[in-house]
């Protein structure tokens, strides 16, 4: 049998639980065990499978067998490299991370000192091809005796003489330009904003290390074996998942735990090509575990003061099968209402997909006590192929998630009747294109005031803040600062009662509560919230805020009128 056609025969039987099929399986893994792969398309693709069986293992000798076989998968790489063939294929973000594999990527100041403090010695600047050589040089005048004489006579610049003339001998250029950030006398964001502004690409050669796809993984105390069926989506059902009252179990981690699994999140997701604001910013004290079942574990956590949203409360999530890194999701939640989001990646989306962003919403509601979850158009495809490519739309509103704008509605049911009318008829792009171009929204059976987040943006509370800040100045000749002034003596609150970084906290918040009517005439308790909500957001845990926010009406009307949709 072909080397393509023992690869088709095992990748159909991973979700095949008819007799012999688990013995099958095992047969075939044993034989491609002892198969040479003569390209990398191949070897990636026996890759993957392994990494899904290791997810969703059939038996115990399964597993192992998978893990036996990932564990000498390095080798296979670099027989290849050796052997001269094409490896550029497992650069694609699709199978990126594979071991002994090496990529360049555009990272963030943060991430960038995140990967040369924890792989030192296997991430480097690329500066092959390098186009910022003008910002670049401006930037080194800050670090450089005598830089600016010698870039004046010299063109173009021999930037990395210099640089490799200022260095130590064994340290990286990575490292030294960091070191050099690192004491730059400007605060933390504008550095961050200055490296950026370098567009550097860095070279991360991944190796046998654990950040690697292969080798990535959590020790679990129990292993679920799939011996029967996946669940299917037919048989998911958001309502009853949310409207279960039996919680599931979660534990709190220690600062090391949460540290350790912040950094297998960060890994994930750089060795992608992609960043997440709660992956780069996540706060190791706060970390919580949340047992899904099936094998299926949520961790969740928020972010450190100086890092969080001015009105949302941010959580970010890693999602683990079996200990393996399968996707991420976050929470953005406003009151009760949360705009959600999912990724499983590409390995692991024929496996129970439905069925896990169901239990993540379950967990949601208990964690969170949201009730109303809301998708934006760039998770359903706008401006976003992937989510085209995965049919991320049909995926959401076959579980229960409905269109808010009246067109697209139209539009759903128009395409509801195509398919069921003509068997084998699929929505092409363009189509879903149209059908992302709105929110979907679901509200669990118990949720108060169905149909009243229907029309709200988040966008449209700042965009209304601008334009009141531009008629306050133009009109009345009221600064920002005037606004605040305004709001505290409505509030009866007074500058002595905040810290600097509550003060700011108050300072956006009060932007918003300048546009409510009537501010003045709320009762006391509803003034003294305000000063408590201030202080939990930033407070060493942001979910009290998330908790708070939901027992002022007042607010929540406030916040909802001025983020309706505008015409």
């Amino acid at each position: 049998m072909t080397l393509d056609a023992l690869l088709d025969r095992l990748a159909g039987l991973t979700c095949c639980f008819e007799p012999g099929d688990t013995q099958t399986a095992q047969k075939l893994l044993a034989q491609l065990g002892r198969r040479r792969f003569p390209d990398a398309a191949s070897l990636i693709r026996f890759h993957e499978i392994l990494l899904f069986l290791r997810a969703y293992p059939h038996t115990s000798a399964m597993r192992r067998l998978t893990e036996e076989l990932l564990g000498s998968f390095h080798q296979r790489v670099n027989r290849l490299r050796v052997a001269g063939e094409d490896v550029t294929a497992f650069v694609d973000p699709r199978v990126s991370g594979i071991a002994s594999t090496a990529f360049s990527a555009i990272w963030s100041y943060d991430i960038a000192r995140y990967l040369a403090a924890r792989y030192p010695s296997r991430v480097e600047i690329d500066w092959d091809g390098y186009e910022g050589e003008e910002q670049l040089v401006s930037i080194l005048k800050n670090f450089l005796p005598l830089f600016e004489d010698g870039a004046y006579v010299v063109y173009p610049v021999p930037y990395l003489a210099w640089i490799h003339s200022a260095k130590s001998p064994n340290e990286t250029d990575l490292a030294w330009l960091l070191r050099q950030f690192e004491h730059f006398s400007i605060d933390e964001r504008a550095k961050a904003n200055l490296y950026d502004s370098l567009k550097l690409w860095i070279y991360w050669k991944l190796g046998n290390s654990p950040a690697t796809r292969t080798k990535m993984r959590v020790r679990v105390k129990k292993i679920f074996y799939h011996d029967m069926p996946l669940v299917r989506r037919s048989e998911v059902s958001l309502a009853r998942e949310l409207e279960d009252p039996s919680p599931l179990p979660f534990e709190k981690l220690s600062r090391a735990e949460g540290e350790k699994l912040l950094g297998l999140g960060r890994d994930m997701m750089t060795v992608r090509y992609r960043e997440l604001h709660g992956f780069t910013y996540g706060d190791p004290q706060h970390v919580v575990r949340a047992a899904a079942g099936r094998g299926v574990e949520f961790v969740i956590w928020g972010c450190p003061p100086g890092r969080r949203l001015p009105l949302l409360g941010y959580d970010a999530v890693l999602i683990l099968k079996n200990g393996i890194p399968i996707g991420y999701a976050e929470s953005l939640a406003l009151f009760e209402r949360s705009e959600v989001g999912i990724n499983l990646f590409y390995t692991f989306r024929d496996g129970e997909s439905a069925w896990i962003f169901a239990r993540l919403l379950r967990f949601m509601r208990q964690y969170l006590n949201v009730s109303v979850f809301s998708v934006e158009p760039y998770q359903l495809g706008s401006h976003n192929e992937e989510g085209i490519e995965a049919g991320s739309f049909w995926f959401y509103c076959k579980l229960g998630f409905r269109p808010v704008q009246p067109q697209v509605a139209h539009l759903v049911a128009k395409e509801e009747r195509k398919l069921a009318n003509h068997s084998g008829y699929r929505t092409p792009a363009r189509i879903l294109r149209r059908l992302a171009a709105g929110h979907l929204l679901y509200e669990a059976p118990s949720a108060p005031h169905p149909g009243a987040w229907d029309n709200f943006r988040v966008p449209n509370i700042g965009l209304a803040v601008q334009r009141r800040l531009v008629h306050s100045a133009a009109v009345e000749r009221q600064s920002r600062q005037t606004l605040v002034t305004s709001v505290a003596h409505a509030l009866g609150v007074e500058p002595t009662d905040f810290s600097a970084s509550e003060h700011r906290v108050f300072s956006d918040l009060a932007m918003v509560l300048a546009m409510i009517p009537g501010l003045s005439r709320w009762s006391k308790d509803e003034k003294s919230a305000i000063r408590r909500l201030v202080r939990a957001k930033t407070s060493s845990d942001e979910l009290d805020y998330v908790k708070q926010l939901q027992d002022h009406q007042k607010l929540r009307d406030g916040l909802r009128m001025i983020g309706a949709a505008r015409d």
